[in-house]
């Protein structure tokens, strides 16, 4: 299966350095270069089309394994932990089975430099490759899943992941490999032809780099259906900056609160709302709401007044098959609609318990409103832009914090409890970094708010996927000082991690939820 050539000339090989880098900027899109790195009579090639946002890589080489490779290489240096994905397709039906296409993370260019790649082989082979040190032998663990049409690699620390996964169906991970490569690394794609004497080229598109801190592309790979998560409610403390898993299952669970009274926290799976303790021994049982009279299917946008007495939560119902906001005694009776337009979407309490704030979507765009507790009308609250969410009150009552894209990337504003006014002149936006951030939180003494954020240029909240983070910053004061947001997690988040505020009462821990993608189902 090893090409005997390569074996037989090893040490030649191992004498050889890279090329010098051929650079080109846009021309090479998201990468900085390109070169042959080991043995490569015939030269490579790249191309990069910014329309389509493919990248055509020719390559030659006899081969990327044992002790020293040859290859075409795109690279772009990068510190950190990132994952590099791709969708990846060879053209013509090649010259030997073992050619390869490749997304490398790359100690140096030199021919035995240790390394960690996802390969894809022509025989649609699909492999974690890793050589643990300069010179030595490269090894393998294979996937599962063959001849695929997407390929990712992640690195965490020293912890390398592959995946892989075929159109519209899950991905599926490699186990874990350690491979120690300290510092600045090489990232990028590569193409082998498994014979030095010919090239071959594949299509490298849909690639994605997202880099902690430095998110480099924006669009997420695309992730495994809901059932195919396993979900860990999550509590993290303040104080020691430690994190416990308090309950976990194999199905999606969302959106943690925790009741006034610190008892249970209330979580929404398979669109039912569930109170799960987190005092007594063993491990917790989620206990069902029996929300009534009614039927109801519920989303991930509910919270408990600050008495601990009334209930709001979003859902759809068989009348309206659309989510709207509704009012319950904090048992689950007596449920009555609150906002007969829909969609609407319930996100927060006044502190004084006599208003509900949430998001409608009217005449085609998100704006924030608000309903009184006793029923009645609901209050336009903003009107510019075309996407506002996640509204909150600051403890004090004097303010409604909310994340919109009205400045062209997802950031936290705030406005007076009464609204925004004419224009949304008294709008004034918080956060202007980065990141794209969503769902402000406050402690309840005040003194600090979370944010749930996603790499530069996630368009929505909706996917669940890595690198997105949870940031805490001092609450903001009546006169507003730039924002200095300190990142507390990174981790594989999103649609349900932290949709409403999950305090605690004493403001010393909050709750979310960490998905980790399962593989799919044997048949």
């Amino acid at each position: 299966m090893r090409n005997p050539f390569l074996l037989a000339a090893v040490s030649l090989f191992a004498l050889v350095t890279a090329l010098p880098a051929q650079t080109g900027n846009s021309a090479l899109g998201i990468f900085e270069a390109r070169q042959d790195v080991g043995a490569n009579p015939m030269p490579g090639a790249a191309v990069y089309d910014a329309p389509t946002g493919e990248y055509r890589v020719t390559g030659g080489g006899a081969n990327i394994w044992a002790a020293t490779d040859a290859f075409h290489f795109v690279w772009k240096r990068v510190t950190g932990d990132f994952g590099l994905s791709a969708d990846v397709q060879f053209v013509g039906t090649g010259a030997v089975a073992h050619r390869k296409a490749v997304l490398m993370i790359r100690q140096d260019l030199t021919p035995d430099s240790a390394y960690a790649d996802v390969a894809l082989h022509g025989d649609g082979l699909t492999s974690l490759q890793f050589r643990p040190t300069a010179g030595a032998g490269t090894q393998e663990i294979r996937s599962t899943v063959n001849a695929p049409l997407h390929i990712r690699i992640e690195r965490r620390g020293n912890s390398f992941i592959a995946y892989a996964g075929k159109s519209g169906e899950p991905w599926t991970a490699t186990a874990p490999q350690e491979v120690n490569l300290p510092g600045n690394v090489y990232v990028g794609l590569g193409v082998c032809s498994h014979d030095a004497g010919v090239l071959e080229t594949a299509i490298f598109s849909n690639v994605q780099l997202n880099q902690e801190g430095h998110p480099i592309v924006s669009n997420p790979p695309p992730h495994p259906p809901a059932s195919h998560f396993r979900s860990k409610i999550t509590i993290y403390d303040l104080a020691t900056r430690s994190t416990r898993v308090v309950y976990q299952a194999d199905q999606v669970i969302e959106a943690p609160n925790w009741s006034r009274d610190g008892k249970f926290l209330l979580i929404n799976t398979e669109g039912n709302l569930y109170r799960l303790p987190l005092q007594g021994s063993g491990e917790p049982k989620p206990e069902q709401i029996d929300l009534s009279p009614g039927s109801y299917l519920c989303n991930n946008d509910h919270d408990l007044s600050r008495d601990g007495n009334w209930l709001a939560f979003s859902a759809s119902s068989p009348s309206s098959h659309q989510s709207q906001v509704y009012l319950a005694k904090a048992v689950g009776s007596g449920v009555r609609l609150m906002t007969p337009a829909a969609p609407s979407y319930f996100h927060g309490w006044s502190p004084d318990g006599k208003w509900l704030a949430f998001v409608g979507q009217r005449e085609g765009a998100f704006h924030l409103y608000r309903v009184s507790a006793d029923g009645g009308a609901e209050q336009q609250l903003t009107s510019q832009g075309t996407y506002d969410d996640g509204t909150e009150y600051s403890p004090d009552g004097k303010w409604i914090y909310f994340n919109s894209n009205r400045s062209g990337s997802w950031h936290v504003w705030r406005m007076p409890a009464d609204g925004a006014g004419p224009g949304d002149v008294k709008a004034e936006q918080i956060t202007s970094d980065d990141w794209e951030d969503w769902f402000p939180h406050f402690s309840p003494d005040g003194k600090h708010m979370l944010v749930f954020s996603f790499p530069k240029g996630t368009k929505t909240h909706n996917d669940r996927m890595d690198g997105v983070v949870l940031r805490l910053m001092p609450a903001p004061g009546e006169k507003l000082e730039p924002a200095k947001l300190d990142i507390l997690l990174r981790f594989y988040g999103g649609q349900g991690t932290i949709n409403v505020n999950s305090w605690s009462p004493d403001s010393r821990q909050f709750a979310f939820v960490v998905y980790e993608p399962l593989p799919a189902a044997k048949p």
